[in-house]
C-alpha cells in the first residue's frame, strides 16, 4: 500500500508546489504595488519669488521681477531668449536671492531652435552656492559649487552621443572637461534631442530626500504631464542655500535658447508642517507689492477705455488671431495625428511588456519544478525494477503535464503574434505615405505602321504634290495665253 500511495503522494506535492510559488508571486508583486502606493508623496508650494513666466513676463524697464539677467540675454513679455542665434553668444538669468530649501523641485520649459542639422552650444540650469554671472560653461562660470543640469547640443569628442542631458557636480574645485562633453564627470545622464521640436520642452528636476532625478518631456505632444524617465542619482549632497540659474552659449554653430518659464517649487515631507506664508513676506514689503499691483492694474483699466474710446468698433480679441491658416490646421492635423499614434504605441508597447513579464515567471516555476520533478524520477528508477508499472503511469501523467505547458505557451505564442499584427496594422493604417494618390495608368499605345505601308503612304502624296503643281503650272499658262 506504501508502494501504490507514493506516486498520489508525489503528485499531490508536485501540484502544491506550483500553487504555493505562483501565490508567492503574485503576493510580493501586490507587496511591491502597494509599497509603491501607499508611499505618500510630498507637499509641493509654489514660490513666486523664485519663479518666472508668461505673458507679462518682464517689467517695463526691460528687467525680470526677482531675477537677473546678464550678457547676451533677452527678455520679452513671454520668454526670455537667454542666447539667440548669433555665433559666440553667452548669457544667463538668475535668482537674486538665496534659496534655502530642503528639498525642492523645479520645472523649467524652453526651446531649442536653429536651421542647421547640428547646433551648439546648449543649455544649463543650476543651483550653486554664488551667481555664475559668465564664463566658459554654457555661459556660466566655471569651478562652480553646486550642481549642474546641462542641456548639451554640439558634440565635441566625435562620438555621436550628442544631444544629451548630464548632471554634473562639483565642489568648487572640478574645471569642466569640455574635449569629452564632460561624459568623465557626469553622474548621470540620458540621450534625448531637444533640438527643433514642435511643442515646447519640459524637463523637471526634483531634489527630494538627497536623491536628484530629472524627468523630460520631448515635446512631440501637447501633454505637460507626459514625462520620461531621464536619470537619477542617489546621495546627492549639494550646498544647504544658493541661488538657481539658467545659462545658454554658441559657437561655431548657433542656436535660438528660448525659456518659457521656471517654476519653483518646496517640497515638504508627509507629517512635517510647511512653514506659513505671511512669516516668509514683511509686511512693508507686501504692502510695496500690492500698491504696485494697484497702480498696474488702474492703468490698466485706463489704457482699456482710451483704447474702447479711440475703437468703438473693435470688440474682445483682434481677428487675426480667433481664425487659424490653412498651413496651420494642416500642421496642427499632422502633429495631433502623430501623437494619437504615438499614443497607441506605447500603450501596445506596455501590453506587450506585461505579457512578456507574465511568460518569463511562468517559464521560471515550470521550469523549477520540471526539474525537480525530474530529479524525483532518476532517484525513484533505481532498484525499483519490481514497480515499472507505477513508474509508467507516472510518466504519462509527466507527458500530460508536458503537453498542457505547451499548449499554454502555445496559446501565449498566439496572442503575442496577434499583438504584432494588430501593431503593423495600426502603423500601416496611420503611413501617409500609403494614403498618397497614384496617377492613372495611360492607356496603351496604337501600333504604329509597319515600314511597307509608310513607304507607299510617301510615294502616294509624293505623286499628288507633283500633279498638283503641273495642274497649276497649267492654268498659269493658259491664263498668260489668253491676255
Amino acid at each position: 500500500s506504501a508502494t501504490s500511495a507514493s506516486p498520489a503522494v508525489g503528485a499531490r506535492l508536485l501540484i502544491t508546489t506550483f500553487v504555493t510559488t505562483l501565490i508567492f508571486h503574485s503576493s510580493v508583486a501586490d507587496i511591491a504595488v502597494g509599497a509603491s502606493t501607499t508611499e505618500e508623496a510630498p507637499h509641493r508650494r509654489f514660490e513666486y519669488k523664485y519663479s518666472f513666466k508668461g505673458p507679462h513676463l518682464s517689467q517695463s524697464d526691460g528687467g525680470i521681477p526677482f531675477w537677473i539677467h546678464t550678457g547676451n540675454a533677452i527678455p520679452s513679455a513671454d520668454q526670455v531668449r537667454i542666447t539667440p542665434s548669433l555665433r559666440s553668444q553667452r548669457g544667463s538669468v538668475w535668482t537674486k536671492n538665496k534659496v534655502n530649501f530642503e528639498h525642492w523641485e523645479a520645472e523649467v520649459t524652453f526651446r531649442v531652435s536653429g536651421r542647421g542639422r547640428m547646433g551648439a552650444d546648449g543649455l544649463a540650469v543650476w543651483f550653486t552656492s554664488t551667481q555664475g554671472l559668465e564664463g566658459p560653461v554654457y555661459g556660466a562660470a566655471d569651478q562652480w559649487n553646486g550642481i549642474g543640469v546641462f542641456f548639451d547640443s554640439f558634440d565635441n569628442d566625435g562620438k555621436k552621443n550628442n544631444p544629451a542631458i548630464l548632471v554634473v557636480g562639483n565642489n568648487g574645485n572640478l574645471v569642466y572637461d569640455h574635449q569629452n562633453d564632460g561624459s568623465t564627470q557626469a553622474l548621470g545622464t540620458c540621450l534625448r534631442d531637444f533640438r527643433n521640436k514642435p511643442y515646447p520642452v519640459r524637463a523637471k528636476i526634483t531634489y527630494y530626500k538627497r536623491t536628484l532625478t530629472v524627468l523630460i518631456n520631448n515635446g512631440f505632444t501637447p501633454d505637460k504631464e507626459d514625462y520620461e524617465f531621464c536619470t537619477k542619482v542617489d546621495n546627492m549632497v549639494i550646498p544647504s542655500d544658493g541661488f538657481f540659474g539658467i545659462s545658454a552659449a554658441t559657437g561655431g554653430l548657433a542656436d535660438d535658447h528660448d525659456v518659457l518659464s521656471f517654476l519653483l517649487f518646496r517640497l515638504t515631507e508627509p507629517g512635517q508642517q510647511p512653514p506659513p506664508v505671511e512669516s516668509e513676506i514683511p509686511k512693508e514689503e507686501k504692502d510695496k507689492y500690492q500698491e504696485e499691483f494697484q497702480n498696474f492694474q488702474q492703468e490698466l483699466d485706463k489704457k482699456k477705455e482710451e483704447f474702447q474710446k479711440e475703437h468703438p468698433d473693435v470688440q474682445g480679441e483682434p481677428i487675426d488671431d480667433l481664425y487659424e491658416s490653412v498651413n496651420d490646421r494642416e500642421i496642427r492635423q499632422v502633429f495631433e495625428g502623430q501623437n494619437r499614434i504615438h499614443l497607441e504605441i506605447k500603450q501596445l508597447n506596455r501590453q506587450l511588456a506585461m505579457i512578456l513579464d507574465e511568460q518569463r515567471r511562468y517559464v521560471s516555476v515550470i521550469t523549477d519544478e520540471v526539474a525537480k520533478k525530474g530529479a524525483n524520477t532518476e532517484s525513484g528508477q533505481v532498484g525499483m525494477s519490481s514497480r515499472s508499472k507505477l513508474t509508467q503511469a507516472k510518466g504519462v501523467r509527466s507527458a500530460m503535464g508536458t503537453y498542457e505547458t505547451m499548449q499554454h505557451f502555445s496559446d501565449i505564442k498566439e496572442h503575442l503574434h496577434t499583438v504584432k499584427r494588430d501593431v503593423d496594422h495600426l502603423v500601416q493604417r496611420n503611413n501617409p505615405a500609403d494614403k498618397v494618390l497614384k496617377c492613372p495608368e495611360l492607356p496603351p499605345m496604337p501600333s504604329c505602321l509597319s515600314t511597307v505601308h509608310f513607304a507607299i503612304f510617301v510615294v502616294v502624296q509624293s505623286v499628288l504634290f507633283f500633279c498638283y503643281v503641273m495642274y497649276k503650272s497649267q492654268q498659269e499658262a493658259a491664263a498668260k495665253k489668253f491676255f
